[in-house]
């Protein structure tokens, strides 16, 4: 497989980010919108989020890094993001001069540093195919100026119809909740179309505009959502199941051939691609990243799977998450382990036979569990040294 492009063109990208907040890799696995964006296009139907909610899960996105290094590792410490040690995507752009955008629901989900315009909108009342596509227009405008853009845009709606009609209604032990799936599903499945409207709407509009050709356009998910498949997790945030944090990714861009890529990776990977496929090195006076380019991989090169880490701090009974992650899982494309700390209990599950994962093998497969829970520890090493989370191997937990 060969790719020819001009150096140039590369250079004179503008990139757009669009996430669909709550979206489901089955629910869009399913779905039509992504074969309107497949002319140049790679799907990524095995991308696993940091976390299980947003704001951590965006950060740990637009810095390549794990949230228990860059300090955004609870609903809690978006405030505590580690800016200073850790360089961002808008940073990186902003210093090649691109006129920086960013439209969401909410000042925890980005930091605010070097966007040159950074809105936020009350989700409880938006048209954000207007508002977005406006955007898109403004945007174009920068363009024919001489001026490149980064523009991130937050779609909603799944988030906003999920707190409406599920957060406000039940709690997460709810019996009316977990033994009504079908409602459960039909309700999602509505939330979910709404937003292929959205993405039909921004697909015409970077047509139109003649956007497609000059830009990299990243729409991925930030999260899933239950619809009722563990009791204890009515919508997102409480495990680290892959209903809700094996998410989908659509990286398009001029010079690539359409493809579905299947192998595990990580969001944390798709910065360090974007740095790569602008020809921008990663700037060695900040922390390194976690993730790696998926550029290569993407032309059809080798690519060697690696472990991927999340975790998610679980509310349990109460009405509000606790400060520290209390949930953590580590996985090679076969095999899962989630470790609960908040009751010391361990899980392993077979994804490829087990993909719902529902039968716990952690006293069959002693020599998996291990390998897993050694190097589960060796990333808990890295938390940042003003947080209390230290290494498994140093609270007198040994591996069971």
């Amino acid at each position: 497989m060969i790719y020819i492009f001009g150096i140039e063109e590369i250079l004179n990208k503008n990139v757009i980010i669009i996430c669909i907040d709550g979206g489901r890799l089955d629910w869009a696995k399913k779905s039509s919108i992504f074969k309107k964006f497949s002319g140049n296009s790679v799907f990524f139907s095995q991308s696993i989020t940091y976390a299980p909610y947003t704001n951590s899960a965006i950060h740990a996105l637009i810095s390549g890094s794990y949230g228990n290094r860059n300090g955004c590792y609870s609903y809690w410490h978006s405030s505590r993001f580690k800016g200073q040690n850790f360089k961002t995507l808008v940073d990186y752009l902003h210093e090649k001069d691109y006129y920086t955008c960013a439209d969401l629901i909410s000042d925890l989900v980005l930091p605010r540093k070097n966007f040159d315009s950074y809105e936020v909108y009350d989700e409880s009342d938006i048209n954000l195919e207007l508002r977005h596509t406006n955007l898109l227009e403004s945007m174009k405008e920068k363009n024919n100026n001489g001026k490149k853009f980064f523009l991130y845009l937050h779609h909603s709606g799944i988030h906003t119809g999920i707190r409406d009609q599920v957060l406000k209604v039940f709690d997460n032990f709810s019996p009316e909740y977990f033994k009504n799936k079908p409602e459960n599903i039909q309700r999602y499945d509505g939330l979910f179309r709404k937003a292929e409207t959205y993405l039909e709407k921004i697909h015409e509009k970077i047509k139109d505009l003649d956007l497609f050709e000059n830009s990299i356009i990243l729409i991925i998910s930030d999260h899933g959502i239950s619809v009722g498949e563990k009791i204890g997790e009515r919508a997102y945030g409480s495990y680290c199941y892959d209903y809700t944090i094996k998410t989908f990714a659509n990286y398009n861009s001029s010079e690539l051939l359409s493809q579905e890529f299947t192998k595990q990776v990580s969001h944390v990977d798709f910065i360090p691609t974007i740095l790569d496929h602008l020809e921008i090195n990663e700037d060695e006076t900040y922390e390194k990243m976690d993730g790696i380019s998926l550029l290569n991989a993407m032309k059809g090169k080798t690519f060697e799977e690696r472990y991927v880490f999340s975790e998610t701090a679980n509310p349990l009974n109460d009405n509000a998450p606790p400060k520290k992650p209390n949930t953590k899982s580590i996985r090679t494309p076969e095999w899962k382990l989630i470790y609960n700390e908040y009751n010391n209990t361990k899980e392993l599950y077979n994804l490829k036979n087990d993909p719902n994962e529902e039968t716990n093998l952690i006293d069959e497969k002693i020599s998996i569990k291990e390998e897993l829970w050694n190097k589960l520890d060796d990333i808990l090493q890295f938390r940042t040294k003003d947080d209390e989370n230290i290494p498994l191997s140093k609270r007198g937990l040994v591996s069971p």
